[in-house]
């Protein structure tokens, strides 16, 4: 029964990062309806003539400073108040992540993440495609210079916590943005079957 119950663990645990992972890097990590999970780079395009390139790959590297900026600014194109919020990483404590929570309503909170993605496409963010499954109105991905944004609204645990200090009608609105060089590092093609 111990052996079991550890599998079981580890199977959720892996369906858990691997479902984060996909919406940060969806471009990198696909899930198949038959439970099959390929991480790794996606397949090339059959003729490199007819691939146009995207504004990704044309934007100069960002700072973590000019982040927070593009964050700032995207929160206060929702009608927000950057200073109302937290930011999650403090300032010089990490060059490569930075970013901002604050408490919503739930029923404003959707719009809100509408308004940041919206203004943050207008300052030049590329949207990651959603994999198949998720959810667009609890997140969204943008990538620009080296960059990858996450805007979520996410809420409480579906288990009751003692810590947690939202009320049934609360949100969190959430913005995390991680630099990411994938070209430095080398991903395995690797094709996992879940169940």
């Amino acid at each position: 029964m111990n052996a079991l119950l550890k599998r079981v663990w580890i199977g959720l645990a892996t369906a858990l990062i691997v479902s984060l992972a996909a919406g940060v890097l969806p471009d990198h990590i696909q899930i198949y309806d038959d439970g099959r999970i390929h991480l790794g780079a996606p397949a090339p395009t059959p003729s490199p003539s007819t691939a146009a390139p995207t504004p990704e790959s044309t934007s100069p590297p960002l700072t973590r400073d000019a982040v927070d900026e593009v964050i700032r600014t995207a929160v206060s194109a929702a009608g927000l108040d950057p200073a109302q919020g937290l930011a999650t990483f403090a300032a010089g404590a990490n060059s490569n992540r930075t970013g901002w929570v604050a408490v919503r309503e739930k029923t404003a909170a959707t719009t809100e993440m509408n308004a940041i993605g919206a203004d943050l496409e207008r300052q030049g963010w590329t949207l990651n495609p959603n994999p198949k499954g998720d959810r667009p109105d609890a997140f969204r991905s943008y990538k620009r210079g080296g960059w990858y944004l996450l805007v979520s609204t996410r809420g409480k645990t579906q288990a009751p916590s003692t810590t947690s200090t939202l009320t049934d009608s609360q949100t969190h609105l959430t913005l995390t943005g991680i630099q990411l060089n994938l070209s430095d590092i080398p991903l395995p093609e690797i094709t996992v079957r879940i169940g």
